[in-house]
């Protein structure tokens, strides 16, 4: 499935969902998480973020390819009010635990170099299980430099057995220049079909129920930035993949490969 939006975001699966919202000078968003705990991560822009009788001053950035930002964690059943200026991103998943409010800052997200080649990427593990406390949400940043592909080899999260775990995903597209784009592929089983083969650009989302999913393609000349979204119904919040066989030995090529020498995009 596949959502056009023009900066203005909101998609919804069974576990996880996602949006967007854009505040000019003066504005201000109050809304109520409900059964979801959120984050408010700053795609551009900065805002103070108030709840809990709590208010945290997040500095974001200036856009996607600037730096790591740092963002706020705000609970299930609670109100919220964003003031500032900027495109903000709102990951959530439904919940059962009620954690407290949080402030996440920039130097504390784990920034990771994935790959070699031009499977080479940068990961921003800014809400995964082993870099912040959430109850269901998993949240990451991924930067692709043109030409090279991510997401790969193609993998998939859809069953609970030993070393896979099942989460929903949802990836939120930007692209370095308003002129490019991007492409990202999802397939399925013979039990379990699905078919994807879709052009991305900036403020586009594609949901993954399901599925085997990857690459990421970043065309030459166009670096690619995407926020993956995640969640799933197991007690254990894990983060854990299967890579599709076919492809898996991929994974071997890399140590004979230098890292893409563009990378990291991003201070940290």
């Amino acid at each position: 499935m596949m959502a056009k939006t023009e900066f203005v975001t909101d998609v919804r699966m069974d576990h996880c969902s996602l949006r967007v919202i854009e505040l000019a000078p003066g504005d201000k968003r109050e809304f109520e998480t409900g059964e979801a705990e959120v984050l408010v991560l700053p795609l551009a822009g900065s805002c103070q973020v108030s709840c809990d009788g709590r208010t945290f001053e997040v500095h974001g950035r200036t856009g996607v390819f600037d730096r790591v930002t740092d963002f706020a964690y705000v609970p299930r059943d609670a109100r919220v009010t964003i003031a500032g200026v900027g495109r903000f991103a709102l990951p959530a998943a439904r919940c059962d635990r009620r954690l407290p409010v949080r402030y996440g800052p920039a130097e504390d997200v784990p920034v990771e170099l994935r790959g070699a080649g031009q499977a080479s990427r940068q990961v921003n593990n800014f809400c995964t299980p082993e870099a912040f406390e959430a109850d269901k949400l998993i949240a990451c940043e991924v930067l692709t430099p043109g030409g090279n592909w991510s997401s790969y080899p193609p993998h998939k999260h859809d069953e609970d057995r030993p070393g896979e775990s099942v989460l929903e995903e949802i990836y939120y597209f930007e692209i370095s220049d308003d002129r490019g784009m991007a492409y990202q592929r999802v397939y399925g089983t013979a039990d379990r079909p699905i078919d994807i083969l879709a052009e991305v650009r900036t403020g586009d989302t594609v949901l993954i129920p399901h599925g085997w999913h990857g690459p990421s393609m970043a065309v030459p000349g166009y670096d690619l930035y995407y926020l993956n979204v995640m969640a799933g119904p197991s007690a254990e919040r894990a983060w854990l993949i299967c890579d599709d066989p076919a492809h898996t030995w991929v994974r071997g090529t890399w140590t004979t490969q230098p890292v893409d020498p563009r990378l990291p995009m991003t201070s940290a």
